[in-house]
């Protein structure tokens, strides 16, 4: 069997919540399933969902992918971390990332500057509140703890404090969400896994330097999108609608880490023109531009002889779980039948 694992990426709520993700989940936990994750952007939050799912399942592993930083504070993050992951016997992963400045700063108001250096703090503070060695501190500019006395507004009272509740694991998993160089070496540097958003396994030398040093046991769990249809141009028109989104208005004309992280990938050229259709109000016309083979090296689709020969290149490559979109229980068997077997 293959060491390659299958999970469920369920993301965000869209206007309404959903009324059949538990069932999902429950289905993949019946097909052997290693994990579930939930997402936010600016709407419904990922450890709720995440916490009903834990309620209704008994061995599936919980993730968040991603929680954003900016939506709390590292300490309430480790909260919900250590109270979901004793409620649901130890099968918490955190995955973590730092959004966008669009949302940082439209949505939580908060400045989005030093990503790299906010992120490392955060870590090191969830870590320092799971261990439980001492009371937690932090030194750095972004999360000081405790504030300091000459900071505006504070009272000069804060004294360093140490969580209430044991944790259940000291070493709950940490993912990190992360697109460019710099935050995938940093994934690969201080964390236990890695959630990137676009990988190809057919370019493995994209990030082939930042996972260098990463430990033996690191993971990678990859969002992928699956549809099996005997047409591949058919099958891949909602893997285009999604990249022709992300690529062209997810994010500012000048500052679209998706937009980059497709240039590096060798589609400078055509990320440029998509972006330029979407800002000109020409969606579909920006959709179509997406490459096929762009579509096609980070998702599953067409037919299903031919999606069994791809999973091949997955399973060489050093993604470790597949993190899976299917909502319909047929789907859901066929890819663990293909993935596991």
């Amino acid at each position: 069997m293959s060491s390659l694992k299958i999970g469920l990426q369920l993301g965000y709520w869209q206007a309404q919540p959903p009324t059949n993700f538990v069932e999902i989940s429950q289905e993949a936990e019946r097909l052997g399933y290693d994990s579930v994750f939930t997402a936010e952007a600016w709407g419904s939050d990922c450890f709720s969902p995440l916490a009903w799912i834990g309620a209704h399942t008994e061995r599936i592993r919980l993730g968040t992918a991603v929680c954003q930083l900016s939506a709390r504070t590292p300490t309430a993050t480790a909260m919900a971390t250590l109270t979901l992951d004793h409620l649901t016997g130890g099968r918490m992963i955190l995955g973590l990332g730092v959004s966008g400045p669009q949302v940082v700063e439209g949505w939580y108001g908060q400045p989005f500057a030093k990503p790299l250096s906010r992120t490392r703090e955060y870590v090191d503070i969830i870590r320092q509140v799971l261990a439980r060695e001492g009371p937690v501190t932090n030194d750095g500019p972004h999360y000081p703890l405790p504030l300091p006395a000459d900071k505006e507004g504070a009272w000069g009272l804060g004294k360093p404090l140490r969580s209430i509740t044991h944790p259940l694991r000291a070493d709950v998993p940490i993912f990190l969400g992360a697109e460019g160089p710099k935050n995938v070496a940093l994934a690969a540097e201080i964390a236990d896994g890695w959630l990137p958003l676009y990988y190809s396994p057919f370019r493995p030398e994209v990030y082939a330097d930042q996972l260098a040093n990463a430990k033996p046991d690191f993971e990678i769990s990859q969002f992928l999108l699956v549809n099996i249809h005997d047409d591949l141009e058919v099958a891949l028109a909602p893997v285009k609608a999604m990249l022709g989104f992300y690529i062209g208005g997810m994010g500012a004309k000048d500052q679209n880490f998706h937009k980059n992280l497709m240039a590096r990938m060798g589609f400078g050229g055509e990320a440029d023109k998509i972006q330029d259709l979407f800002f000109e109000g020409k969606r579909e016309e920006a959709i179509a531009m997406v490459p096929t083979e762009f579509a096609d090296e980070i998702s599953l689709c067409g037919p299903l002889d031919r999606i069994k020969d791809r999973v091949q290149a997955w399973k060489e490559s050093a993604v470790t779980t597949l993190l899976l979109t299917p909502t319909d229980p047929d789907t859901m068997r066929t890819m663990a039948e293909v993935v596991q077997g």
